[in-house]
């Protein structure tokens, strides 16, 4: 008998279990096949984009900030850094700062280098970079820094309840 905790990356329960429970939840049991594990970490965007044989920009990245206080998860591609005063100005926020390791476990569920972008423990506001419609399939973490899945970015964003918005850094 295996249990569904079972972090050996075999059958179809790779991702975290409270991720394979989400995708249950909102009809995308297809998915977990599509989940790669590696055996190094996919930690950072670069780690994840060198195992899966993708361009960088293709990563999506799940990055919580805290704006006044409030988590709020934006969605970024793996190429872009987010620019923090356009998320201020998109939520009309005081200050937004990047969340502690501590905050993002307890709105997510998930450790930093692992959060996937939907399947979170508490429901927050969701802003995901325009940038991400530009590939076919983005990747994104399956709630370990050792799990990826495959979606095409348009429904990832859908799936997160996100709003699209231009909050990365602009290059010069």
């Amino acid at each position: 008998m295996t249990t569904t905790d079972s972090h050996d990356g075999t059958g179809d329960r790779a991702a975290h279990p409270l991720f394979a429970e989400a995708l249950d939840e909102l009809g995308l049991g297809d998915l977990h096949g599509r989940i790669r594990r590696f055996p190094d970490a996919t930690r950072t965007a670069a780690e994840a984009a060198a195992a899966i044989g993708c361009e960088l920009s293709q990563i999506c990245k799940s990055l919580i900030f805290a704006a006044d206080g409030v988590p709020v998860l934006v969605l970024m591609d793996g190429a872009s850094r987010v620019d923090v005063e356009r998320v201020r100005q998109e939520l009309g926020a005081e200050k937004v700062t990047r969340a502690k390791a501590d905050v993002v476990r307890e709105t997510t569920g998930y450790a930093i280098g692992g959060v996937p972008p939907f399947g979170h423990r508490t429901r927050t506001r969701v802003l995901a970079d325009r940038s991400l419609l530009e590939h076919d399939v983005v990747w994104a973490a399956a709630g370990t820094p050792h799990t990826v899945f495959p979606m095409e970015p348009e429904a990832l964003v859908a799936h997160a309840g996100g709003t699209l918005v231009d909050v990365r850094e602009q290059t010069s």
